[in-house]
Formats: structure tokens, C-alpha cells, sequence
């Protein structure tokens, strides 16, 4: 037993064989290479580095087909090039209640995940942001990935 200890100390030691951060937590991962590029279809369009945005029309809860594939295809890149969570921030201005927007912001977020679910990205990985109605009264639901800085 204490030799079993005595090697575990000595591999311990050993320089690079756990690498740690001067405060003494995990060092960083080296960052994941781009995500390929994804045939996007109209209404989806790239809002910035690692992040996406779905328009919806006024009144429309789900996305279209062609927004369903593209969403997909960003589905299968996420589930293939990136590691952590993927998150959707869901916005709304139709309506006249606090309630209806955010019922229809979370319809639209779950629309989006289903299709992103739908092209391989595990559902466990997905966090849901149904905002509502914001400053920015947009109609729209922005997947963030894992390395997208977060609003």
C-alpha cells in the first residue's frame, strides 16, 4: 500500500502529468478548431463568432422547413466540433402580456432545439433562454455555442 502511494506521489510530480493553473484548479483547454461552415438557409444567419440567429415572423412559433434543415446541419456541426452547452436566448414582441411573450419566445426555443436535436446534438447539452420581450423587440432565437461569449 505505501508503495502504491509513494508511485501515485512520484506521478504526481512528474512535470505536464497534470497540468494546473496557478491558483490551483485544471489549466485551460487548448481552444477547439472553427466549426466548419453550415449552409444556412434563409432566416438564419451568422450573428457574430460562434453565434446564430433564427428569425420568426410576428406571429410564427416554429421554425420553417428551410430554417429546420440549416438548424439541423448547425445541429451536427455543434455535436461534432464543440464540447459544453449550447444555448438559445428566445425573444418575442407579439402581444400585449408579459405571458405571451415569453410562451411564445419558449415555443420558438423549443422548435430550434428539437431541429437542432434532431441533427445529432444531444438534448442534455441545450440550455433554454425564453427572454420574452426585450429592449431590442426582435423576433428571434440566437443559438450561442460553447465558446460564444454569453450576453
Amino acid at each position: 500500500m505505501a508503495s502504491r502511494r509513494a508511485l501515485l506521489g512520484l506521478v504526481m510530480l512528474v512535470p505536464g502529468a497534470a497540468a494546473q493553473s496557478p491558483l490551483g484548479g485544471s489549466a485551460p483547454l487548448p481552444p477547439l478548431p472553427p466549426l466548419p461552415p453550415v449552409a444556412l438557409a434563409t432566416g438564419v444567419a451568422v450573428a457574430g463568432p460562434g453565434t446564430w440567429r433564427v428569425d420568426f415572423a410576428l406571429d410564427s412559433g416554429t421554425p420553417d422547413a428551410g430554417q429546420a434543415a440549416a438548424i439541423g446541419r448547425l445541429g451536427a456541426a455543434l455535436a461534432a466540433g464543440s464540447v459544453g452547452r449550447v444555448t438559445l436566448i428566445a425573444l418575442a414582441s407579439a402581444g400585449d402580456e408579459i405571458s405571451t411573450h415569453r410562451r411564445l419566445a419558449l415555443t420558438r426555443a423549443l422548435g430550434v432545439k428539437a431541429a437542432l436535436v434532431a441533427g445529432g446534438l444531444p438534448e442534455t447539452r441545450i440550455d433554454l433562454r425564453a427572454l420574452g420581450r426585450t429592449e431590442a423587440a426582435r423576433d428571434s432565437v440566437d443559438i450561442l455555442a460553447p465558446t460564444a461569449p454569453r450576453p
